[in-house]
């Protein structure tokens, strides 16, 4: 309960204007906890493990999420954007009913989690939810939605998931669906790289109707065909929610330079993430993946689809390893590290442009940001390095507010 539950040391200091730490020296605490305090923090993108629910969620640092209520208190994060997220699959229509059935438990789980705390937390619906409910010293849970491969061929569930409370839609993850190319086509499932060219023909039919409604789109994980025709279709700013640098780490997760300035160039922001394995390019990282998740199994990575290869008790140990090890993916890099990719992208688009975000539960997260409640170290990093308590804000979520708020305004007009 940021707002309200703020020490007596933060609150005398608040008269005394922003912070003149120079860059190089270590800030204060009181400057730390003020500016936390201060700022609008927001976070767009944070997954949910599958088994997520209300009780398990009020054990604290007990708990293997790397999101709950203690922690939120911790940290001081005002708004967790959810995400609605459907494991990558072959596209079948069995698969399609299952990513639905997946996304829509997560939605129930987000919904009694908010339901069995309303002293603490509310489902935001606007900007304006965003401002308040922070300021009432709760946490707002905003909704987001990763995958559009649990729509199917459907665009009309857009309207449905927006009356659910979606407010952040992304198209893709890690494999082509029927609304565009991934940025990350999976042979294992049958993709092939670009076969659509960017955006299908429903992905484009999907842009105007986000804009109608008020939903920001998210460019992450998109191919740069489908990136490029986005921005040309829509008519409001987008954001990146979890993206990080190409020219640090060659990867095709990552956005280039090209790509962060035209995001930019429409108004957009670029949420730097907080992902081990796309701030630093690191030998180790990839040859544990392959050897604590694949090889066990016998599965050639890139190659073999786990849910088609194995018995349905090998595949259930095959998710296990997956999350034990995305649990732990905060090891292989820093924190000093991920602000070094967030310093790269201001240099390059501007402080307007850029923001944090974690991917927290789906491999998120560094030495000293492992959690929610490691939010503080962020802000102390930023004044370290000479960031002004103005541009903290912005990154924090000044910038993402701004542009929910411009998606809106141009949606009000329809």
């Amino acid at each position: 309960m940021k707002k309200i539950l703020v020490t007596a040391l933060a609150l005398s200091l608040a008269g005394l204007g922003a912070c003149t730490n120079k860059a190089g020296s270590d800030p204060t605490d009181e400057d730390v906890s003020r500016i936390h305090q201060a700022s609008l923090t927001i976070d767009p993108h944070i997954d949910l493990r599958d088994d997520f629910d209300a009780d398990s969620n009020d054990a604290g640092s007990e708990t293997v999420d790397q999101i709950d209520l203690p922690k939120l208190e911790k940290g001081g994060l005002d708004v967790a954007t959810l995400a609605l997220f459907a494991d990558p699959l072959r596209r079948t229509p069995e698969n399609i009913a299952l990513a639905r059935k997946q996304v829509d438990a997560k939605l129930a789980a987000i919904q009694n989690f908010v339901k069995k705390h309303p002293d603490k937390l509310e489902l935001a619906r606007s900007s304006a939810d965003l401002e308040r409910i922070a300021a009432e010293g709760k946490h707002a849970i905003l909704l987001s939605f990763l995958n559009a491969l649990s729509l199917g061929k459907d665009t009309s569930l857009i309207d449905h998931y927006y009356r659910e409370g979606v407010r952040l839609f992304g198209f893709a993850h890690a494999g082509n669906n029927d609304f565009t190319d991934s940025s990350r086509p999976n042979a294992a499932y049958g993709d092939k790289p670009n076969e659509a060219g960017g955006l299908t023909e429903i992905g484009k039919q999907a842009v105007p109707i986000l804009n109608r409604l008020g939903i920001i789109i998210d460019v992450s994980q998109l191919t740069t065909d489908a990136l490029n025709q986005t921005l040309a279709l829509s008519q409001t700013p987008v954001i990146a929610s979890h993206s990080a640098v190409k020219a640090i780490v060659d990867n095709p997760r990552n956005l280039s330079d090209a790509e962060l300035k035209a995001i930019a160039d429409k108004g957009g922001v670029v949420h730097i993430v907080a992902f081990a394995a796309y701030l630093k390019d690191t030998a180790a990282f990839r040859a544990d993946y392959k050897a604590k998740i694949f090889d066990p199994l016998g599965l050639k990575l890139g190659v073999d689809d786990p849910k088609e290869k194995l018995s349905a008790a090998d595949y259930k140990k095959f998710k296990e390893a997956y999350r034990e090890f995305s649990r732990n993916e905060w090891k292989y890099a820093t924190l000093a590290e991920y602000i070094n990719s967030v310093d790269y992208a201001v240099k390059l688009i501007g402080i307007d442009h850029v923001g944090f975000s974690a991917d927290f539960n789906h491999g998120g997260g560094v030495q000293g940001y492992a959690s929610v409640g490691d939010g503080p170290n962020i802000t102390r990093e930023l004044l370290r390095r000479g960031y002004s308590e103005e541009d903290i804000k912005k990154l924090w979520g000044g910038n993402f507010l701004r542009v929910l708020k411009e998606v809106e305004a141009f949606a009000a007009k329809k």
